[in-house]
């Protein structure tokens, strides 16, 4: 079944192209963007456009997503371009995962997977669970780039899960987040679960699922601030969610109320959310092992024009 999405355009992105606003309102990569409007699934204001064409603050869009079959669920088997293996042995392969990638195959997602990407270049993955599922024991949003382990036997599989269960893997991100959170450091202990308006979205639930996450400010500039941030659930959108609730969503994600202008000054189409760090027992050998990812290079350079 097709879905159909409509907003309004931003002031922040009057004058953009439209395959780039589509790629900052919903999420999706500027060559998906690009497709949906050579397509024709993109209206503004009720006439067909293209992917040059330019957007006008205020005007109406409606993009049609193509349908996807739920049964019919695929790993395509192809390398993802910048996707770098940080640790490979016959337990676990923990990757750094670009942005505009998702962690496997999902209904509506048609882009590059981390599944894939491993499928692409050789990797056999032996666990139990959906065949487009097979290795992931943790998700990142496809907007969101950094560190991923995914098991390559069953033992690992299990082993992983319970500890992602139980709470005691250390998954480290740095996020550039709109203004100065009061205080500077502290715990956000607020209940998460689905947007009632939008399906696609979360939101600060009394009904929802407990959701607690842990933030240090690192960095604090004119505009925005750097935080170290520490998950202790790990809920879909979690961050995102959290300091949207608290008025200080990320830096450049426009789906949870960032600031349109500010993340075109900074040349952001996703959010500014990194995977940093990744700790956890091995499920092998038992020993704790540890991996760090530097800043992909989009944020690295929207990082320093906060900084400058």
């Amino acid at each position: 079944m097709t879905q159909s999405r409509t907003f309004l355009v931003p002031q922040g992105l009057d004058g953009e192209r439209i395959d780039a606003a589509l790629a900052r309102l919903l999420g999706l990569s500027r060559s998906k963007a690009a497709d949906l409007a050579a397509g024709g699934h993109v209206q503004v204001d009720g006439r067909p456009v293209g992917k040059s064409d330019r957007v006008v603050g205020g005007s109406l869009v409606d993009v049609e997503l193509p349908p996807v079959v739920q049964s019919g669920l695929q790993v395509i088997a192809e390398p993802v371009e910048g996707m770098r293996i940080v640790y490979d042995d016959t337990e676990i392969v923990v990757v750094d995962k670009p942005a505009f990638v998702a962690a496997h195959p999902s209904v509506g997602w048609s882009g590059p997977t981390v599944v894939g990407g491993l499928a692409g270049v050789g990797y056999r993955i032996s666990t139990s669970g959906a065949s487009e599922r097979q290795g992931i024991v943790q998700r990142l949003d496809a907007g969101t780039s950094g560190l991923m382990v995914v098991a390559k036997s069953e033992r690992a599989y299990t082993v992983l899960k319970q500890a992602f269960r139980d709470r005691v893997v250390d998954k480290t991100y740095h996020s550039l987040v709109q203004g100065l959170p009061d205080p500077h450091e502290g715990t956000i202990d607020a209940p998460i679960g689905r947007h009632t308006g939008h399906d696609y979205r979360f939101a600060v639930r009394r009904d929802g699922r407990p959701s607690i996450t842990h933030y240090t400010l690192l960095e604090a500039h004119r505009s925005a601030s750097l935080l170290q941030i520490q998950l202790e659930t790990g809920r879909t959108h979690q961050i995102r969610v959290h300091f949207s609730a608290l008025n200080h969503p990320c830096c450049g994600d426009l789906t949870y109320g960032a600031d349109p202008t500010l993340a075109k000054r900074l040349g952001l189409e996703r959010q500014w959310l990194h995977a940093f760090h990744l700790g956890f027992h091995h499920p092998g050998s038992g020993e704790y092992v540890e991996f760090s990812s530097p800043y992909p290079p989009d944020l690295e350079l929207a990082l320093e024009k906060v900084r400058g």
